[in-house]
C-alpha cells in the first residue's frame, strides 16, 4: 500500500486562534500529527510515502530531513491554490501501480479503525474507493457524504437535508482508475477535493463508504483538546 499526505495548507484558521507552530508539527499527546500519520502508516504496510508542504513551510521540511524510515519518504515542495492542486502534484511522486491511501494533515482518528479500514480495502476488489466517513459531525463546512443502503456512495453535499448521516473524513483509499481521473479534472477547472471527489461518483466510478465512529479534523485551537481526550479514550492512554 501507498500512502500520501496533502500538508501544503497555510492552516489559517489555527492561526487566527494564535497558534504559531506549522499544521503538520502541531502536537496531539506530545506527538506531532505528521509524525503520527508515519507511523501509522508504518504500521500498515506502507511501502512508501509521499507528502506535499508549502514552500513557507521550513520547519516541517527540516523536521522530514531528520526522519529515518523503512521506506522511501518522497517529498514534495510547492504552494498549490488548493487541495486538489496538491494531490495533483503529488501524483507525480507517487509511485504508481499500487493502491493508495490519501490524507489530509488534519485528521485525527483511531489507528484500530484506520488498520481495518486499511485491512478491507487491501482485500476489495469490488470497489474504486473506500471513502473513510463518519456521522460525528463537528465542522465548520462539511462534505455530506449520501448513501444508498449498501454504503455506496451517490453523491458528495454541501449541506445536509433527512436522510444524510455522514460526512467525509478526510482519509481516501483509491485505485489507479481515480488517479487517471486527476488529469482530467484539472483541465477542466476543477478545485478543492470535495469537487474531485463528486466528479468521481459522476464519473461513474465504485465509490463506497467506510464509516469511522469518529473523525475529528484539527482546525482550531479548541479541536486539540477534543482529539487529545480522544485518543486517551480509545487508544486507552
Amino acid at each position: 500500500m501507498e500512502y500520501a499526505i496533502i500538508a501544503a495548507g497555510q492552516g489559517s484558521r489555527l492561526v487566527a486562534d494564535g497558534v504559531e507552530t506549522s499544521k503538520p508539527l502541531l502536537q496531539i499527546n506530545g506527538k506531532a500529527m505528521l509524525d503520527r500519520l508515519i507511523a501509522i502508516f508504518l504500521d500498515n504496510n506502507a511501502e512508501s510515502i509521499s507528502i506535499i508542504i508549502n514552500a513557507e513551510m521550513t520547519d516541517v521540511r527540516a523536521h522530514l530531513n531528520t526522519l529515518k524510515l523503512p521506506v522511501p519518504l518522497h517529498i514534495l515542495v510547492k504552494t498549490t491554490p488548493d487541495s486538489l492542486h496538491s494531490f495533483y502534484e503529488l501524483a507525480s511522486v507517487i509511485p504508481q501501480g499500487k493502491k493508495l491511501c490519501l490524507t489530509t494533515i488534519d485528521p485525527i482518528f483511531s489507528s484500530l479503525e484506520f488498520s481495518a479500514y486499511i485491512r478491507s480495502f487491501e482485500s476489495d476488489d469490488a470497489h474504486d474507493a473506500l471513502m473513510a466517513v463518519t456521522d460525528y459531525i463537528d465542522d465548520e463546512k462539511p462534505l455530506y457524504v449520501k448513501t444508498n443502503n449498501e454504503l455506496a456512495i451517490t453523491d458528495f453535499v454541501d449541506e445536509s437535508y433527512d436522510g444524510l448521516r455522514y460526512v467525509s473524513g478526510g482519509v481516501y483509499c483509491l485505485n489507479g482508475k481515480v488517479i487517471s481521473l486527476l488529469q482530467a479534472a484539472i483541465d477542466s477547472g476543477v478545485s478543492r477535493m470535495r469537487n474531485f471527489q463528486r466528479q468521481m461518483v459522476y464519473a461513474g466510478l465504485r465509490v463506497q463508504a467506510y464509516p469511522f465512529s469518529k473523525i475529528i479534523d484539527v482546525d482550531h485551537a479548541s479541536d486539540i483538546p477534543k482529539a487529545e481526550l480522544f485518543l486517551n479514550v480509545v487508544e486507552g492512554k
